[in-house]
C-alpha cells in the first residue's frame, strides 16, 4: 500500500504573511491539525499546532496572536512522495518524531498524511 492510498487530498494552504490569530480560527474551523505554507505554489514551511503551543510556551510575556506564520511555522518540511510505501512513510514519521507528511510532487502539494490516517489502516495491513 502506498501514501497515495490514503492521503487527504484537499490540504489547506496559507500564506507566510498570515496572522495567527487566522491560522487558528482556519485550524478550528476544519478541524485540522496543521496548515501548509506556501510561497508561488510551493511548499515552504509547516504551521501545526505544536508550533502554536511551543511559540506560546516560549514567549509567554508576548501576545502571538497578531505575529505572522512565518514568525513561528517549521521551515524545514519532511514529505514524501504519492508512490511512497505506507511502512516508509511510517518509519519517517517515527524516526523524526513528527505526526504530519505532506505529500510533494515537483515542490507542489498534492496531499497529506497523517498518524491518524496510519492508524485507520493499520488493521488491514497487518
Amino acid at each position: 500500500m502506498f501514501v497515495k492510498d490514503i492521503m487527504a487530498k484537499d490540504v489547506i494552504t496559507i500564506k507566510e504573511d498570515t496572522k495567527i490569530k487566522d491560522v487558528c480560527e482556519t485550524l478550528t474551523d476544519n478541524r485540522i491539525g496543521c496548515l501548509i505554507i506556501t510561497k508561488k505554489e510551493k511548499i515552504c514551511g509547516i504551521l501545526t499546532e505544536r508550533d502554536i503551543i511551543e511559540a506560546i510556551a516560549e514567549n509567554s510575556h508576548v501576545n502571538i496572536i497578531d505575529k505572522k506564520v512565518s514568525d513561528i511555522m517549521t521551515n524545514y518540511v519532511i514529505s514524501v512522495k504519492p508512490n511512497t510505501s505506507i511502512e516508509k512513510a511510517t518509519a519517517m514519521m517515527v524516526e523524526n518524531k513528527i505526526k504530519k507528511l505532506p505529500v510533494i510532487i515537483k515542490g507542489k502539494v498534492v496531499g497529506i498524511i497523517t498518524v491518524t490516517d496510519v492508524a485507520a489502516i493499520a488493521p488491514k495491513i497487518m
